[in-house]
């Protein structure tokens, strides 16, 4: 079977797993340290906490009604997607409760019978200021006049702008390999995760393998890294963070090779190499305060994601990888509480009103 890249493969999830969903979702119990931190979310991505200490989550959305513009499409069965203004940030307090903090943010739903979604792909503060990386505009997605790009938002009134676009800027600064075999390519990209450092945002892009800076004050878009001619084999780089320099995981082709994922460590000049290998199918990163990676995977499991098999796990300074909790449903993203619980978007491919926020809350 042909290897399946990543948001090709990501938008495929919800189809491949659609029919267990409803077992698993009902099977899944909090263990003694994990429980449900905030539930009925709309294809949870990228989160973080806010200085305010709530915590901000971007949701996918649920895509809407328009399509068919005389643009270059994402290829069947994925494409063409059907694009809407549902996609939306979400801030959550400390008991768990869920307000809107901005909404209408472009949202593309794929033509699978899932109807898996991109929309608001991460969020990140500079100062006090939030930004948001959006996935789901531009005219492959369904969203001719909202292209993908980083908006800022106010967050006392719930209005949002654009401060870059990518869009036009992969269009105009396409990287050397970005995979644009007939089957796969997403014009407008899939962009996945994003990190403040500074006064700049870095944002990983997987289908056509990039890592951008960005100056929210000046909209300029900077590429840090080309990471398509590095290998003969896809990347895709997606979850990233930042302790003194970057590192960044991928999720590798579909089908799923155990072990065939890795963590990258880049300098901000651009020069990267793997850090640790034999991870599989990474999607988030963090560091907590002993100087530990927690590591993120969708599916750990041979073939096609499965329900169930999403998992956690932990490289101590020594080198040593532990497995701190299995048993996570399309896992996306990840990040640490300033108190250094371990909060992760679960159900985060799902059909919208199944994605939660987990709470995982490690003692030793």
């Amino acid at each position: 079977m042909k290897p399946i890249r990543l948001l090709t493969a990501c938008n495929g999830i919800a189809l491949l797993l659609a029919s267990g969903w409803a077992s698993t979702a009902r099977a899944q119990a909090p263990s003694a340290n994990v429980s449900v931190f905030a539930a009925g979310l709309n294809g949870p991505r990228g989160l973080k906490f806010g200085p305010d200490g709530a915590l901000y989550v971007a949701e996918a959305g649920s895509g809407g009604d328009s399509g068919g513009f005389s643009c270059e499409q994402v290829p069947s069965p994925v494409g063409p997607y059907h694009g809407g203004l549902t996609a939306r940030v979400s801030k959550i307090s400390a008991g768990g409760q869920r307000t809107t903090v901005v909404d209408g943010l472009p949202s593309g739903k794929s033509s699978l019978p899932s109807g898996d979604t991109v929309g608001a792909a991460d969020v990140a503060f500079i100062g006090d200021q939030l930004y948001v990386l959006v996935a789901g505009g531009g005219c492959s997605h369904g969203n001719p006049d909202k292209p993908n790009g980083v908006i800022q938002v106010d967050v006392n009134h719930g209005t949002w702008s654009y401060v870059a676009n990518l869009s036009a800027f992969q269009a105009a600064h396409p990287t050397a390999n970005p995979g644009p075999s007939v089957d796969d390519r997403e014009p407008d990209g899939t962009w996945y995760g994003m990190v403040a450092v500074g006064d700049s945002l870095y944002a990983t892009e997987p289908n056509h393998q990039e890592i951008d800076r960005i100056s929210p004050t000046t909209g300029k878009i900077d590429r840090v890294v080309d990471v398509s001619p590095s290998s003969k084999t896809w990347v895709g780089p997606t979850g990233i963070t930042y302790r003194g320099n970057f590192f960044f995981g991928n999720l590798a082709p579909f089908p799923i090779d155990p072990g065939s994922s890795n963590v990258f460590k880049l300098t901000p000049s651009g020069n990267f190499k793997v850090w640790d290998a034999g991870f599989t199918t990474v999607v988030g990163l963090a560091f907590d305060n002993r100087d530990r990676l927690y590591v993120l995977e969708l599916s750990d499991a041979p073939g096609f994601p499965s329900p169930g098999a999403g998992k956690l796990v932990r490289v101590n300074p020594s080198g040593q990888v532990e497995d701190i909790l299995t048993g996570l449903v399309v896992p996306t993203a990840m990040t640490i509480g300033p108190d250094g619980t371990i909060y992760i978007s679960n159900f985060g491919a799902a059909p919208p009103g199944l994605g939660q926020v987990i709470r995982v809350d490690i003692t030793d």
